[in-house]
């Protein structure tokens, strides 16, 4: 199955728009709502809140910010 182009998430069999540039790179679609955030009004997915890459990418910044257990401090 394909994966939506902007919102990450797989689109049911029948249901994907596809959509092809001309420089041969394609898209896939699950709904209007997506192609038109990617085609028309040129946002990143990374910074949409509602997508999978966004969540993605704030799981990922959240693991780094992550504490270590090396600099704990020791008791007396």
């Amino acid at each position: 199955m394909p994966t939506d182009s902007f919102t990450g998430k797989e689109i049911p069999k029948g249901r994907a728009m596809m959509y092809v540039k001309k420089d041969g790179t394609i898209y896939w679609f699950a709904d209007k709502k997506s192609e038109k955030n990617l085609l028309k009004l040129h946002r990143n997915p990374s910074k949409t809140k509602w997508t999978n890459f966004y969540h993605k990418e704030k799981e990922i910044k959240a693991k780094s910010k992550e504490p270590t257990k090396k600099g704990a401090k020791k008791g007396k």
